[in-house]
């Protein structure tokens, strides 16, 4: 009986208010904007990059952050380091070797690069016609985030 107990409240818990963060991919971006049209975010991250492991256990993990993001935002997270070919905004990015199983993806210098260069984390907003209207390389905590998300629904 303690069992079901758990069970069911173990259930109760996580349907209830603990929803998950709703990642796009660059190739669906063109059809939602057709839809309903919303800025993009893109959370430009490489997996060595401990700031940016950390923003992804932290800050896209607050309950506030994923229903923000998920009502008002498309939200793509982006490994720079990703090999397949992308194609958006009607252009094909392709993963740029630079060295032995290094190297970085088209479509994350497109995106990232600030000042001649690219440092992760990085926060890319895009308009409705994927235009890039703000850049950020740098670790965000949440209350920092959350600023940011209030600051580009104006």
């Amino acid at each position: 009986m303690k069992k079901l107990v758990l069970l069911i409240f173990f259930f109760g818990i996580t349907s209830t208010g603990l929803c998950q963060l709703k990642s796009r991919t660059f190739e669906e971006i063109g059809g939602l904007q057709q839809i309903q049209k919303r800025k993009t975010i893109v959370f430009i991250h490489a997996d060595w990059c401990q700031f940016c492991q950390r923003m992804k256990a932290t800050t896209f993990k607050d309950q506030e952050i994923i229903e923000k993001l998920n009502s008002d935002f498309y939200f793509i997270d982006f490994n720079a380091e990703e090999k397949r070919d992308i194609t958006f905004a009607n252009h094909t990015f392709k993963y740029k070797p630079s060295g032995n199983n290094v190297g970085v993806h088209e479509l994350a210098l497109e995106l990232g690069t600030i000042n001649n260069q690219i440092a992760y984390p990085i926060l890319c907003v895009l308009n409705e016609k994927n235009e890039i209207i703000f850049q950020y390389n740098n670790y965000l905590a949440l209350k920092d985030f959350k600023v940011l998300l209030e600051n580009l629904e104006k």
